[in-house]
């Protein structure tokens, strides 16, 4: 078996504001380095388009159709200072939804080995009812509630490397009992939440705050501590990965220095674990990262890891 890789050309017609960091020219980065021959093996799928009612399995409905009823005929309409929609949003955000639940669908089957999804925008911060930090739906929520819904899966793991904590993901699974959240994220930074102290009401989520200047030994010492031992414990039947790479140390929004070995070395070590308890399914989903150097060889090493399956 090998890696799937879905890709997203969709989110192309995403208009975003001049200079805002949320910008088309990511995802071509990440093309760029996915056409070098190292990567030839990777099975690439374009994005697909879910519907609409899909984003009800980590939303209220009435939610949905408010953020869907929102998008402009032109130009750009601001639901906070830095999340906005332009005609071309929602079928961004219905392509990222399709994509990562099409991944979820070819790894539980046993047709890929693992995957990763590079698909905008993110959604890591939307929260039940509240679009926020680029984000309009919770892509991975969704995409582990229909690992439950379609396959019968029942426990989940959802790590979360992105630099910001995942509020969005905290909020939605605040109250399940078999999802498990681990977040390591830069703490004070946006959005603000994330203490150690926030584990849902059954304990299930795991904050795990890094100090600013936090490198790449600092890093691995912590997640070999607090995330690895609380991950493989939960026993998984499969590891979503929320994947930002923003705490690579290049990156504008934040203050860890990360490099890209770094997070091949995560990956390899999540892969590790998958193996002993799940079969190796993983499926990742890419969220921050807005150095485009930085984030490509971030990718690069991600990628990398996963092949190796």
């Amino acid at each position: 078996m090998t890696t799937l890789v879905m890709t997203d050309s969709v989110f192309q017609g995403h208009a975003i504001p001049a200079g805002h960091p949320e910008r088309p020219e990511r995802l071509r980065a990440i093309e760029r380095v996915l056409d070098s021959p190292e990567f030839a093996t990777l099975r690439r799928e374009a994005a697909i388009t879910a519907p609409l009612d899909q984003a009800t399995l980590a939303h209220p409905d009435e939610y949905v159709r408010i953020i869907a009823a929102s998008a402009p005929a032109e130009g750009f309409r601001f639901l906070d200072g830095d999340t906005s929609m332009s005609p071309g949003t929602m079928p961004a955000v219905l392509a990222a939804m399709g994509s990562a639940c099409r991944a979820v669908d070819e790894v539980l089957k046993g047709i890929f080995a693992n995957a990763f999804v590079a698909s905008r925008p993110p959604g890591h911060h939307a929260e039940k009812a509240t679009p926020m930090g680029f984000c309009f739906f919770n892509t991975i929520a969704i995409a582990a509630r229909h690992a439950r819904k379609a396959h019968g899966v029942k426990r989940v793991a959802i790590l979360d490397w992105d630099v910001h904590h995942g509020n969005g993901t905290q909020d939605i699974f605040w109250d399940e009992k078999d999802i498990l959240f681990i977040s390591s994220h830069e703490m004070p930074l946006y959005p603000g939440s994330g203490a150690e102290n926030e584990t849902g009401s059954h304990g299930m989520i795991h904050n795990v705050p890094l100090a600013a200047g936090t490198d790449g030994a600092m890093f691995r010492a912590i997640y070999e501590a607090k995330v690895f031992p609380r991950l493989e414990a939960h026993q998984p039947e499969v590891i979503l990965i929320s994947a930002g790479f923003d705490a690579h140390r290049r990156d504008p929004l934040a203050n860890l220095r990360l490099e890209a070995e770094d997070f091949g070395w995560a990956t390899r070590r999540v892969m590790e674990i998958a193996d002993r308890v799940c079969g190796g399914k993983i499926v990742s989903l890419l969220e921050g990262g807005y150095d485009l150097e930085g984030l490509s060889s971030s990718v690069a090493a991600h990628m990398r890891e996963l092949m190796k399956a």
